[in-house]
């Protein structure tokens, strides 16, 4: 019981200091200019986030990634995507990404143009895999009836 109370804490530690680094690297390409967010919930694989920082022009001068199932997953460089414009991304170098990595990017994109448009972003209700298996089991137990 102590272990899995330690395991617990070290789990709260270790992730305050990603949510810092999150923050900091947000922050850091904020005051830089305008930044694109794509992601992509992983449930059982890794997550993966990734951050555009775009000028006026659509070019691509920062982007970055984060991708892992763990909490120590930390922001890594995507040099590949510099300078390329983020409405024109050659599927050349999206390509070479894996697949969460790839949708992340077009999710990205997808949120940029959406605001560059005068649009807002619609924020999904977020449902875990635990959420989900839940209400299948709700649904099980608790059969709708029908009235006749």
């Amino acid at each position: 019981m102590i272990f899995i109370g330690g395991a617990f804490l070290l789990q709260i530690f270790l992730g305050y200091f990603q949510i810092k680094h999150f923050s900091n690297v947000f922050v850091e390409m904020r005051r830089k200019g305008k930044v694109a967010i794509g992601r992509k919930k992983g449930h059982f694989k890794a997550g993966t986030l990734v951050f555009l920082n775009v000028d006026e022009n659509g070019r691509i001068f920062d982007a970055r990634k984060m991708q892992g199932v763990t909490i120590l997953a930390r922001f890594q460089p995507m040099k590949a995507l510099i300078g390329e414009n983020i409405q024109a991304l050659p599927e050349v170098k999206v390509s070479r990404y894996n697949k969460l990595l790839q949708q992340a990017i077009a999710d990205s994109v997808h949120n940029y143009t959406v605001v560059a448009g005068g649009g807002t972003i619609e924020q999904s209700s977020s449902r875990t895999p635990l959420s989900g298996a839940s209400m299948m089991i709700r649904k099980m137990i608790f059969k709708p009836r029908n009235s006749k």
